[in-house]
């Protein structure tokens, strides 16, 4: 037990970088420079969902707290969303807005596990649910399924993971960092095998609006009474300042997540509620269609002039420069291309991947993106 000076152990083995210890270098360069390592988007929210576009005179208390749960209007409108989206029946009791699906599923996490816990995550995985695991005294156990391509070897890949100490398992479709949309039979089998070990789903769904090839499946339906599933402002409309998200659950499981939230973030930022609520009321969803053609053809361009497959969702490339690499390994890698003003994300971010990388192609301007990918190119090309 840490006592002063020392702190805790598990918390002590984390990296203080997640996606790059070498950002800080960009801030000294001039020029051009390309933050290809960060998840995120150029462009500003829908017109009329902008923190400019609430005045307090027309809001008024909306520097004030909001409710835990969520404003009554939010959640109305994300039950009935989530309703027509899902084709499952959602209440208000179901759902807990949160300070990003971040905070939403670091409620989960603090909710569903006990110290020594083991939460399955699909790999390759968003890196701070892993994190967030460990924060909580829990242990990530992380299952590759990179290669994978039938049910049968996700089942027995998953089911060799499972302990008696497993708690939950998680899936993240479209993937965060692959760009894979996982099928519908293997939501499915995730939520079989939910069910016959007695286990929580954990479904990250934050890209449900970036699919560029395929359907997206929403996991709820399956298996309502153990599932809880993430959703994101921050990634649907542009809004990843305003640390506004979801998770929509059970509502007996909701009472725990509350618990949690309040004791960390306590509420969600009262004007990013109302910006979400303007954003569901239409801006939103014609801002994600105008988004989604420009992503998928930056994707596109991007995977072209690497020589790698194009996504099928979300805004990343994920792939293997192994024949790129040098004595100096990654860490030299991730030099020469800091050294171009170049950032991405290792692979060991995101699992076991330790010769891979990632990288966001709708962090800049396509413009910009693009120029950044052609010069990572020729990095990877010597």
């Amino acid at each position: 037990m840490p006592r002063y000076p020392g702190f805790s152990p598990p918390i002590s083995a984390m990296p203080t970088s997640v996606y790059s210890a070498l950002a800080h270098r960009l801030s000294t360069m001039s020029g051009e420079t390309y933050p290809l390592h960060v998840g995120d988007t150029w462009m500003e929210p829908p017109e009329g969902c902008r923190m400019e576009d609430f005045p307090v005179s027309a809001y008024p208390g909306i520097h004030r707290y909001a409710p835990v749960q969520g404003l009554n209007p939010l959640l109305d409108a994300i039950a009935e969303r989530t309703t027509a989206r899902t084709g499952f029946p959602t209440q208000r009791s179901e759902v807990l807005v949160a300070a990003g699906a971040t905070g939403g599923l670091g409620a989960v996490i603090g909710g569903l596990l006990a110290p020594g816990d083991e939460v399955v995550i699909l790999a390759p995985y968003w890196p701070l649910i892993a994190g967030m695991v460990i924060s909580f005294h829990g242990r990530p156990v992380p299952v590759s399924i990179l290669g994978l391509d039938t049910v049968e070897g996700l089942i027995s890949s998953v089911e060799a993971a499972i302990t008696p100490k497993t708690a939950a398992l998680y899936v993240n479709t479209p993937n965060n960092p692959t760009g894979r949309v996982l099928p519908r039979a293997w939501i499915e089998a995730m939520a079989e095998l939910a069910r016959k070990h007695d286990l929580w789903l954990i479904s990250d769904e934050v890209y449900e609006d970036y699919v560029y090839v395929g359907d997206h499946t929403y996991a709820r339906p399956f298996a309502p009474e153990r599932t809880f599933s993430a959703y994101s402002f921050s990634k649907a409309f542009g809004m990843a300042g305003n640390r506004c998200g979801y998770v929509v659950g059970p509502a007996k499981g909701m009472e725990q997540l509350r618990k949690v939230s309040t004791h960390t973030f306590y509420s969600t930022p009262t004007a990013s509620q109302w910006a979400a609520i303007r954003a569901l009321e239409g801006p939103g969803d014609r801002w994600v269609a105008m988004a989604r053609g420009q992503y998928l053809e930056t994707g596109k361009r991007a995977s072209e002039i690497l020589g790698v497959p194009c996504p099928e969702g979300s805004t990343f490339l994920f792939f293997d420069v192994v024949k790129s690499l040098d004595d100096s390994g990654m860490g030299g890698l991730l030099e020469k291309c800091v050294e171009q003003g170049i950032l991405v994300a290792p692979g060991n971010s995101f699992g076991p991947f330790p010769t891979h990388i990632r990288l966001c192609f709708t962090c800049s301007p396509p413009e910009v993106v693009l120029r950044g990918v052609e010069k990572l190119a020729r990095i990877l090309a010597h």
